[in-house]
């Protein structure tokens, strides 16, 4: 399987400041990489481009963060802090705030040593040169996005700060962070390639796709509608890159896929050299699993309509309560792990998953069956999407993970122009259309559009069809929190089978009780540890 080398090479590169009261200033050390010789050469500048590239996000942020939404529960421990935030028992000391603010800064540091010194090196092409220097923009532009998503106000350096600015600096205004990101990601776009003029060695680099598609997701979140439509507009028309739905939903999150039609910008990994092991925490016991760490709720099962296009609560949606999986939408199969769920495993033979109690053939391991305060599943449900049947042991992988595809491009489009009032068939045939016949939807009342439905009702369908698509991708928590949404969907119960008692909440296992306050809860407190090195920083509402 081949693999971008963009991450094949060092990861870290320490830049050691020379300097000696006891020799010339001259006389630099030729045995070790230091400030004064290292930026010489096109391959030292590149090395440090790729510890920008290896910095850029986590397998953990990537699958945990849905367990901050109503799509998934972390029931074991607190990974990445997760547990706490969903259920609001945190404060400013959680070690998830200190972490993301210190993880963002720590990538924003090496883009701006790379654009502070790229161009010391005077033998490297200048086209390359511009590229390259496009390309760290794009990340550092990433990383103040995330900053500015989650704790909204935060401090801008354009160039590395010395240490002494970094304990005496106050936040800067959000909309004027966002200002900068759109900018940087508009001029960046115009040094970029598209997708299909870089070779196969320089395969996960960004691209000018890449940066448009994330400029149209800062507007997403800002609401700025009439410009998320004219960025998704520039990826739609083919112009600025050659971008399609993959033909299989199945297939998209296969490691025989990567790189496919649908991939716009995607975090690297490489098989032996880089890896994750997450779904040794979220795959069934049954197929070698350690424990459960990230489940899937029964609000994300409930959310995939049946084939006929109807919600499961709907009238004539021909639910079975006894029968929950059948005629559903497949991307319920292709995403979520229920009970006699028939796992295919590498060798293609299947593997039975029982989460439900007592329906084990095998009462001596009963793996997978749900049991409260046990390691299996605390809802009973497991993840399928992203499983790698390539992994090794303990299901380590070097799948890619896509932060960002061509379906989301869609689903933006749909939304904007709904937004503005404008969604009718044409956008629908464009955008809802292709993504659910791709999906497997066949009738003509799950394909076709609704002209009944006001903008309200097709707010509703968009915003359900992006949760479905992309579900345990880690963009739920985003979504419900741009929509104002969180303060209703994170308030109460996450639900699990309906293995519990019947009494309770008509049978459906009590996962976890949320809670969200509106009043604060949309930002993130600025950690504690920060305020205490810098009282400049201030803090949010509310905390």
């Amino acid at each position: 399987m081949k693999r971008s080398n963009i991450i094949k090479t060092g990861f870290l590169i320490i830049l050691v400041s020379f300097t000696s009261a006891c020799k010339k200033l001259d006389l630099v050390p030729t045995n070790v990489f230091t400030d004064a010789n290292f930026w010489t050469t096109t391959e030292k500048a590149n090395s440090v481009l790729n510890t920008a590239y290896s910095q850029l996000f986590t397998s953990n942020y990537f699958f945990y963060n849905e367990a901050m939404s109503d799509n998934a529960y972390n029931g074991r421990g607190d990974n990445e802090g997760v547990a706490s935030l969903a259920a609001g028992t945190y404060d400013p000391s959680l070690g998830r705030l200190k972490g993301e603010w210190g993880y963002h800064y720590a990538g924003i540091k090496t883009a701006n040593i790379f654009l502070e010194n790229v161009d010391r090196v005077t033998s490297m092409d200048a086209t390359l040169k511009a590229r390259m220097k496009a390309e760290a923009r794009v990340i550092r532009a990433w990383h103040y996005f995330y900053l500015s998503t989650w704790f909204g106000d935060v401090p801008l350096f354009t160039k590395d700060p010395k240490v002494e600015e970094t304990k005496t600096v106050s936040r800067t205004p959000k909309a004027q962070v966002i200002d900068f990101v759109l900018k940087e990601l508009e001029e960046s776009s115009a040094d970029l390639p598209v997708n299909t003029a870089y070779t196969d060695k320089d395969r996960g680099r960004i691209t000018k796709g890449a940066a448009i598609a994330l400029k149209a997701r800062v507007l997403l979140y800002e609401s700025r509608w009439q410009d998320v439509v004219t960025e998704c507009e520039k990826l739609i028309n083919g112009a600025n890159g050659n971008y399609s739905l993959f033909a299989s939903y199945e297939g998209l999150f296969l490691p025989a896929n990567e790189y496919n039609s649908e991939v716009i910008f995607d975090l690297q990994y490489v098989p032996e050299t880089r890896t994750y092991g997450n779904f040794f925490d979220m795959a069934p016991l049954a197929v070698g699993a350690r424990l459960n760490a990230l489940a899937p709720t029964q609000e994300l099962v409930d959310s995939y309509l049946m084939l006929n296009g109807k919600k499961v609560t709907e009238s004539g949606s021909e639910y079975d309560e006894n029968n929950p999986y059948v005629n559903r939408d497949p991307r319920l199969t292709n995403t979520v792990v229920y009970n006699e769920y028939k796992w295919k495993k590498p060798d293609n033979s299947i593997q039975v998953i029982y989460t439900k109690p007592g329906s084990d053939p095998d009462q001596d391991k009963k793996l997978d069956e749900y049991a409260s305060g046990a390691i299996s599943s605390p809802t009973g449900y497991y993840t399928r999407k992203y499983y790698d049947p390539t992994s090794g042991n303990n299901f380590n992988s070097g799948l890619n993970l896509m932060l960002i595809r061509y379906a989301d491009v869609l689903l933006m489009y749909a939304e904007a122009k709904n937004e503005l009032n404008q969604l009718d068939a044409t956008i629908w045939n464009a955008t809802i259309k292709p993504i659910r016949t791709r999906a497997g939807f066949t009738e003509a009342a799950a394909l076709n559009f609704n002209a009944s439905l006001n903008q309200a009702g097709l707010r509703d369908v968009v915003r359900n069809e992006r949760r479905v698509e992309l579900a345990m991708e880690g963009l739920r928590i985003f979504d419900i929190r741009r929509w104002k949404t969180a303060e209703v969907v994170l308030n109460g119960w996450a639900h699990g089978a309906k293995f519990g008692p019947a009494g309770v909440d008509n049978g459906y296992i009590r996962a976890n009780q949320r809670s969200f306050d509106k009043n604060r809860a949309y930002l993130w407190p600025i950690p504690q540890d920060e305020r205490a090195l810098n009282p400049n920083l201030g803090q949010n509402p509310g905390w």
